[in-house]
């Protein structure tokens, strides 16, 4: 059995390393801390007995496990991502253990009474009984996706330690700035040499998803003219209130807040205003292709529309691709989501199918020509303070990673 102890231990020592990312920089990784955990995760593969382990000097780490069988398998990857967000600080992150959860309030930190409640967070009462671990409420915990990569480790070791599970090569990678869109950037398929691979990147147990939005950014750029306001009429031009027609004419439903499953949305997350310019930024989502192109083209049809009603450019945007939905790449090649779904039910697992309403190193890396689904690594809440993890749901996980290289062996001789 896989212990709680030691996954507990694994975990939290890779949640206390500040590997936050940086939207803004344009080295890999985009921050020298990611280096940290990157150098320390190599020593450990190596210690607990992985083949060809490497990384390159862009921080992407690659490993082998190999096969026991005599027969030939394919080869299978399991990939997750070190770095954490820049939305919320990862910094001096102070786990908690929360042990028999009660399914009550926990109280993160009395002292600014921040509370993870079930009242706002019902999925907290599907862990009753469980351990969880969470933040202290001044920071993001990082089990997006710490936690995958506890579990990928953890099944490599289990497998390592009981030869008697029949498995054929497998190889892990683990990759800086997924979480600005850069996890996949430079990662080399080819030397991976896979031919499918999971991320360990989901959330809720259960989690299995060959589907991601189709994504785009867009960068809304707005000119105003500044003079003295006493002496403004007839020449002020006020970029914010440019901006805000821009914003009120976009389909105000169509925001994150109210969509769920297929729904897409245009999703403004950053303004930067004054009379002289404002600066909007956008993300783009759609799972459907044609949905998709249509969003991108509401935009730049609004931008038009606006430039003509004041009979010169007073708005520029710049819309730019990020990732595209995976199904396309995936659904050629269902059978290794089918192996991923009869590991779960195998291990007592319902097996949760469904859109991810985002995106995950394994959509880019799936038209990158490695089909690669993406698997729950069990944690919930991700980027922010009230972000938590049942270490069951981390067990779970690796087990699933055991099961599905022991199916895949075993289907081979089929």
């Amino acid at each position: 059995m896989i212990s709680k102890e030691d996954i507990t231990k694994r975990f939290i020592s890779y949640v206390t390393v500040d590997t936050e990312s940086d939207p803004e920089s344009d080295t890999t990784p985009s921050t020298a801390k990611q280096w940290d955990l990157a150098n320390a995760l190599v020593e450990e593969l190596k210690t607990i007995g992985m083949s060809d382990v490497s990384i390159d000097e862009n921080a992407y780490i690659m490993a082998t496990l190999p096969s026991n069988v005599n027969h030939d398998v394919p080869t299978i990857g399991f990939v997750s991502h070190f770095d954490t967000t820049p939305d919320f600080t990862g910094a001096n992150v102070k786990p908690q253990i929360i042990e028999n959860y009660d399914g009550k309030d926990i109280v993160l930190n009395a002292t600014e009474n921040i509370i993870l409640s079930p009242d706002y967070f019902e999925d907290l009462l599907l862990y009753k009984g469980q351990t969880l671990i969470t933040t202290d409420g001044t920071t993001l915990l990082g089990a997006d996706d710490k936690a995958g990569i506890t579990e990928i480790i953890s099944a490599m070791e289990y497998l390592i330690n009981n030869p008697d599970i029949k498995h054929g090569n497998i190889r892990v990678g683990f990759t800086p700035d997924e979480e600005i869109g850069r996890g996949a950037h430079k990662f080399d398929v080819e030397k991976f040499g896979a031919d499918w691979a999971y991320t360990m990147d989901g959330s809720q147990i259960g989690e299995l998803e060959y589907e991601n939005f189709n994504a785009a950014g867009a960068k809304v750029k707005i000119k105003g003219k500044i003079v003295h306001p006493g002496y403004a009429k007839g020449k002020m031009v006020n970029s914010m209130y440019i901006a805000t027609e821009f914003i009120n004419s976009l389909p105000r439903l169509e925001t994150p807040e109210h969509t769920e499953g297929y729904q897409g949305f245009f999703h403004l997350y950053s303004i930067d205003g004054k009379v002289e310019e404002t600066v909007l930024q956008y993300i783009i989502r759609d799972h459907d292709m044609d949905h998709f192109e249509a969003r991108k083209e509401v935009m730049q049809k609004l931008t038009d529309a606006i430039n003509e009603q004041y009979e010169r450019e007073v708005i520029t945007i710049d819309i730019k691709d990020q990732y595209f939905n995976m199904k396309e790449k995936v659904v050629p090649v269902m059978h290794i989501v089918d192996i991923a779904e009869e590991a779960m039910k195998a291990l007592h697992i319902e097996p949760l199918i469904k859109p991810i309403r985002g995106g995950t190193d394994g959509s880019q890396l799936s038209y990158m020509g490695l089909p690669c689904p993406n698997i729950f690594a069990g944690g919930h809440n991700f980027h922010g303070r009230y972000e938590y993890v049942p270490v069951e749901s981390m067990i779970k996980a690796t087990e699933v990673i055991c099961k599905i290289a022991e199916l895949t062996a075993e289907k081979a001789l089929k």
